[in-house]
């Protein structure tokens, strides 16, 4: 059996390594020509770290995931904690750390891991068919490349989501405006194993601890789309719409280097009902494209892959494998954008009447809450 997999990020590679694990010959092929990872880090919570685990790949993991011991959440003007406490509660229940990593070095980890030389790269899809024969795709540069089935982890301006669908999905904004990037850790801005927060006016500035002395940072603030972007007044901007803000963040956006963070629109897409279409399957952002607010894009990926894999492995009728990948992935993947979804408009003041009364719960939170929905979260993934 050969698949075509398309697409090599996170999704991509971890679809390959499950592949393999099946038993399964595949190929990647990747639009660009050299891979430049969208945004400087990603949020690795338990149930992603589990699926690298069990691809083979915890070790990546282990070795550049951040020390995030703690969780808190500040008042925008003093700095004052709102609520602060640790996650090794978090860590007891799911049996994994949370590990913020940066994309950079996830993305080349990946690579090597699945060997770079097996990847084409240069190769953008502009046509899928299937026959009896099996699936082929047709690349701008006039190649061609045939297999039994295909994975679509193209990403969420995928290429072939069109085919599978039937339509071209609308991207949804979602609202607001994200700068990342990566700073050394300075503990006047931040302690060196907390992920903090600070919220106020719909906006908030958080901080994560990655590999070698780093924070991940990100300014997230409600806008219309569609603003012209210009790298030179990057930190001009930020001090505007965080005039007022705490020491803290006036220091952090002092620290940041405009050449190296980047400016997102947030969007998402409409959840599908449909992640298959005869032998070609959606995963990744291609199947369920969210916002960052609960840290699951990457994750659900990595789920993705694993689930692909076992269903493989259990069934050896490739058409029936695949619906099965696609009964078992919808209802969850349904679920992690809707909860991202709902936590965006809470998060960045789309009613402020509940994004202040979120604020006032903050000061009152013992941890408890928020351990127990992100352990929800977590949990619903395919290993627990």
């Amino acid at each position: 059996m050969r698949a075509i997999v398309i697409g090599a990020g996170i999704g991509g590679l971890s679809a390959a390594v499950a592949l393999k694990k099946a038993g399964i010959d595949c190929t990647v092929f990747e639009a660009v020509k050299e891979i430049r990872p969208v945004g400087a880090a990603i949020s690795i919570w338990p149930n992603g770290v589990k699926c690298m685990q069990h691809l083979g790949m915890g070790d990546i993991i282990e070795t550049y995931g951040g020390p995030m011991r703690f969780m808190a959440y500040k008042d925008f003007r003093r700095g004052e904690t709102l609520t602060r406490f640790s996650l090794a509660p978090l860590v007891e229940r799911t049996g994994g750390r949370p590990c913020p990593v940066s994309r950079a070095e996830l993305q080349r980890e990946m690579l090597d891991f699945w060997g770079r030389d097996k990847v084409q790269f240069g190769k953008r899809v502009e046509r899928v068919s299937e026959d009896d024969a099996g699936v082929s795709v047709t690349f701008s540069d006039g190649t061609t490349a045939t297999g039994d089935f295909l994975i679509a982890a193209d990403g969420s301006h995928s290429a072939v989501r069109p085919y599978v669908l039937g339509y071209t999905p609308e991207r949804r904004y979602a609202g607001y405006v994200n700068w990342n990037g990566l700073v050394k850790i300075d503990e006047e801005i931040a302690p060196a194993h907390q992920w903090t927060t600070f919220v106020g006016e719909g906006k908030r500035v958080s901080l994560m601890p990655v590999s070698s002395g780093r924070f991940y940072f990100f300014f997230d603030v409600p806008l219309p789309a569609g603003l012209a972007e210009d790298r030179t007044t990057l930190r001009a901007d930020l001090t505007g719409y965080f005039r007022g803000w705490a020491p803290p963040v006036q220091k952090l956006i002092a620290a940041l280097d405009p050449e190296t963070t980047n400016r997102i629109e947030i969007h998402d897409i409409e959840p599908f009902d449909i992640l298959v279409r005869g032998n070609v399957a959606l995963l990744g952002d291609a199947a369920h494209s969210t916002t960052p607010d609960i840290g699951q894009g990457g994750c659900a990926a990595m789920e993705d892959a694993v689930v692909l894999g076992q269903c493989l492995r259990e069934n050896h009728n490739m058409t029936l494998a695949l619906r099965q990948y696609e009964a078992l992935r919808c209802d969850r993947v349904r679920d992690l954008v809707l909860k991202a979804r709902k936590r965006c408009d809470v998060t960045h003041g789309k009613d402020m009447a509940l994004t202040e009364a979120w604020y006032q719960e903050l000061k009152e939170e013992t941890g408890e809450r928020i351990i127990n929905g992100l352990c929800d979260t977590i949990q619903g993934g395919p290993l627990g």
